[in-house]
């Protein structure tokens, strides 16, 4: 199953909209640390509202032990980026993928992108808006990669 993965997440209303949204779809969150808040954040508790016990949750407490659990586990890590090479609508998810995405200030860094099987991007029109929430981005990308792999119902 697809996998959403928030790379060092600064903003805890964000990651409460994320868990939320993992909830919903029964898919795990993966939290890469350094994180902009503890854990036990009443922010971030009440953007995922009482849902948390149908989240799965896993912090890793750096990229590279992340990346070990990933490898481990198997799949693709596709990183979500505004300098992403190919737009999100016109690539082929696969089951397995690790979907990538930054903090809300600095996106996903160079490292981290080089070492994704592919960087995606989500399109705008204005381009004066850098980029869109984190939130929204994770919905999209995971409703996106569900929508291809036939799991909405």
């Amino acid at each position: 199953m697809v996998r959403i993965v928030l790379v060092y997440p600064q903003i805890p209303p964000n990651t409460g909209n994320v868990a939320r949204t993992c909830a919903a779809t029964q898919t795990e969150l993966h939290l890469v640390e350094p994180l902009g808040f503890e854990i036990t954040d009443r922010r971030l508790k009440r953007a995922g509202l009482d849902y948390w016990p149908y989240v799965q949750v896993y912090c890793h407490g750096s990229w590279d032990a992340f990346q070990a659990s990933a490898q481990h586990q198997g799949g693709r890590c596709i990183g979500f980026s505004t300098r992403g090479s190919v737009n999100y609508l016109s690539f082929q998810f696969e089951p397995d993928d690790w979907l990538l995405f930054g903090s809300e200030s600095q996106g996903l860094p160079e490292e981290i992108l080089a070492n994704c099987s592919a960087t995606v991007h989500i399109p705008m029109v204005e381009p004066q808006v850098r980029s869109l929430n984190l939130s929204v981005s994770a919905a999209l990308g995971l409703f996106e990669a569900r929508r291809q792999l036939g799991l909405l119902r």
